[in-house]
């Protein structure tokens, strides 16, 4: 890669992940430019002169960040751990996003009412083969993860069947006889008479900001990924903090270290002013608790305001990336 080239960031397009993700995005000051209206699969953003963003599913997303042909990604873990076996040495998780969470389990029929674990179904594998002289059928998406699954638990007698369409659907039309999946609720499962077993929860799963190992990270590709981290990092610490505003004669520096033993509120601009001015950020759950601290000391009124960033020396996000990239 050459010093001018950009650093790939790659979106989703489609998919369960897609509505979330655009939030995130905006939230985070990243929302992408489509020069040439929702068909572009290219696009830009605003701010960031040397960011390339392509739009692609969540599943070719993982699969690019592997390659190596995209620097950064949003995706999801059961996604990552398909797309390699190595997911640790090819791709590196900077955060994870707290949205799209779901389960790939293993869910066999409801009607196997003596099959409730990973060793029962060893047994009716077993069983199976020696009755039907086959190999017990598991349709899925999920090729890797099941087989790496199966295999810690000691199971050999199955097959697994790729899965192009509804996965849930294939016990009841004949085409496997278990399945591995992804689900939310589980409701979809139990209305196709299928229940995941006990210990059956191969991989708990939700979005992630993910950047590839096996990419060309030149200067300018690094210096595109401290900015755009930059925001994500100060997006993410302002939902930790409430700013907390107010005035009065009282307000000195001992009533900030009360306040900061109590309801772990800081002062980040220091303390109050010769005026009595003082700015706290705190957590939210304390905020209620530091509103009546201050007025019962004689704040007559106390301003709170969310923010939408908090900016900070530190790049936590972009010191994980490059120590991980050595």
């Amino acid at each position: 890669m050459s010093q001018s080239s950009p650093l790939v960031f790659a979106i989703p397009s489609k998919g369960r992940i897609l509505e979330s993700a655009q939030g995130f995005l905006e939230r985070s000051g990243l929302k992408p430019v489509q020069g040439r209206g929702a068909r572009d699969y290219r696009g830009t953003i605003p701010g960031l002169d040397h960011v390339e963003v392509a739009f692609l599913s969540a599943s070719e997303i993982a699969r690019e960040l592997v390659a190596g042909s995209v620097h950064l990604g949003l995706t999801g873990l059961d996604l990552m751990h398909e797309a390699t076996a190595e997911p640790e040495a090819k791709l590196i998780s900077l955060s994870a996003l707290g949205f799209s969470r779901a389960d790939v389990v293993v869910a066999v029929p409801q009607a196997w009412i003596d099959v409730r674990t990973m060793a029962d179904l060893d047994d009716v594998a077993s069983q199976f083969r020696s009755k039907h002289r086959a190999r017990m059928r598991v349709a899925t998406k999920y090729l890797n993860l099941t087989r790496a699954f199966f295999d810690r638990h000691g199971i050999a007698d199955y097959r697994v069947v790729e899965s192009a369409g509804a996965t849930e659907g294939a016990p009841a039309a004949g085409a496997a006889e278990l399945i591995v999946d992804i689900t939310t609720t589980g409701a979809t499962l139990a209305a196709n008479a299928l229940k995941v077993l006990d210990d059956g929860v191969i991989l708990k799963s939700e979005a992630h900001l993910v950047a590839s190992c096996t990419a060309a990270w030149s200067a300018e590709a690094l210096a595109s990924a401290r900015d755009m981290l930059d925001r994500i990092a100060s997006q993410a610490r302002a939902r930790t903090v409430r700013e907390v505003r107010t005035r009065f004669e009282a307000a000195d520096a001992r009533l900030v270290e009360e306040a900061k033993a109590r309801f772990g509120a800081v002062a980040p601009f220091g303390g109050p002013t010769s005026s009595g001015m003082l700015t706290l950020h705190c957590p939210p759950s304390a905020l209620f608790g530091l509103s009546r601290f201050l007025r019962d000391r004689g704040a007559a009124s106390v301003a709170v305001s969310e923010l939408d960033y908090v900016f900070a020396a530190e790049n936590p996000l972009y010191d994980k990336l490059t120590a991980a990239l050595g």
